[in-house]
């Protein structure tokens, strides 16, 4: 996919390590506290095509750790919210 670390907390997939950066994944009230961070979405193959659900954790937010849990426990639910149910198998008879 992106040769980075997925980042998974109770089954949900959440974040993502690349190049020695962290990204959260965002929704769309989510995401306005990372671009007023100045931070970007992932570009996995930097060339411009972007990943817009998964933006990068600000370096000041990783240095503190009550405000890192609590971006972090806003990834999660943004994961909790993402998650598709899963199809039930029909039954042949």
């Amino acid at each position: 996919m992106f040769g980075g670390l997925g980042i998974y907390a109770d089954g949900l997939f959440f974040a993502l390590a690349d190049d020695d950066r962290l990204y959260f994944k965002v929704d769309d009230a989510s995401r306005p506290g990372f671009v007023e961070a100045g931070m970007g979405a992932f570009d996995p193959f930097k060339d411009g095509r972007t990943m817009e659900a998964y933006y990068e954790v600000p370096g000041e937010v990783l240095e503190d750790e009550f405000v890192l849990s609590v971006w972090m426990d806003r990834a999660l639910a943004v994961a909790a919210r993402a998650k598709k149910p899963k199809k039930a198998k029909a039954v042949k008879r």
